[in-house]
């Protein structure tokens, strides 16, 4: 390793292209969730080519030495530090069977993730994973949520609740005070699963085939003003 000047600052007469200038630079670095091939990777092979030790550019930098070690070594060996990317491991599913497990997740919105892996296995022959499932019915925007349960509406609920909220948008409170709300809990004899999922695009909740139908069940009904429970 070739040495050159070093003056009190830490920079070198040869001019190299990571010296160092002056700390208001280092505190205003970003922070690199990768080192190679970033602004702070020359910094680091400037610094140890002006003969700076690698402990002292660790402590400087805040970085492991075994981090500095192995980018000095790899500039040594190849005279660059640009990270060789790979193609890394090929995808399980090609784009139709990703397209099959979005269809069938559409048609069938409350099949599990179980159940579309067994049907593409059985159509396709490929066998993935639950998570594979997630992963690809995630890239196009279906997740698994709860689905919302009430009555059902038909369009005319919801053109009239539609024209209601249009008309009441302007309502003062004084206004407010002289309405009489309602409230209401049910009692059900009949098992209702909160573990249902269902698989949907984000705001889409609210839409139809997003919604199960609530049961029958008896009611406590009550009223309440804006001050008091009347």
């Amino acid at each position: 390793m070739r040495k050159g000047p070093v003056d009190q600052r830490g920079q070198c007469g040869r001019g190299c292209f990571g010296r160092h200038s002056g700390s208001d630079e280092l505190d205003q670095m970003p922070d690199f969730g990768s080192f190679f091939g970033s602004q702070i990777t020359r910094r680091i092979i400037g610094r140890l080519e002006c003969g700076r030790t690698q402990l002292e550019v660790s402590e400087e930098l805040g970085i492991a030495q075994s981090v500095i070690s192995r980018l000095w070594q790899r500039f040594q060996d190849d005279g660059n530090v640009s990270r060789c990317y790979s193609t890394g491991r090929p995808r399980v599913t090609t784009p139709n069977e990703d397209r099959y497990l979005a269809v069938t997740a559409k048609r069938n919105r409350r099949s599990t993730a179980s159940d579309l892996s067994r049907q593409l296995s059985s159509a396709t022959g490929t066998t993935v994973s639950r998570q594979t499932v997630y992963r690809r019915l995630g890239h196009i925007g279906l997740y698994a949520r709860r689905p919302v349960r009430c009555v059902p509406l038909t369009a005319t609920h919801c053109r009239l609740r539609l024209a209601w909220s249009r008309e009441h948008a302007l309502w003062t409170p004084q206004q407010w005070s002289c309405v009489m709300f309602s409230d209401e809990t049910r009692f059900s004899l009949q098992s209702d699963s909160r573990r249902t999922f269902i698989w949907r695009e984000p705001g889409t909740r609210y839409h139809q085939e997003n919604t199960i139908e609530r049961h029958r069940c008896g009611d406590a009904w009550g009223c309440f003003g804006v001050h008091e429970v009347l």
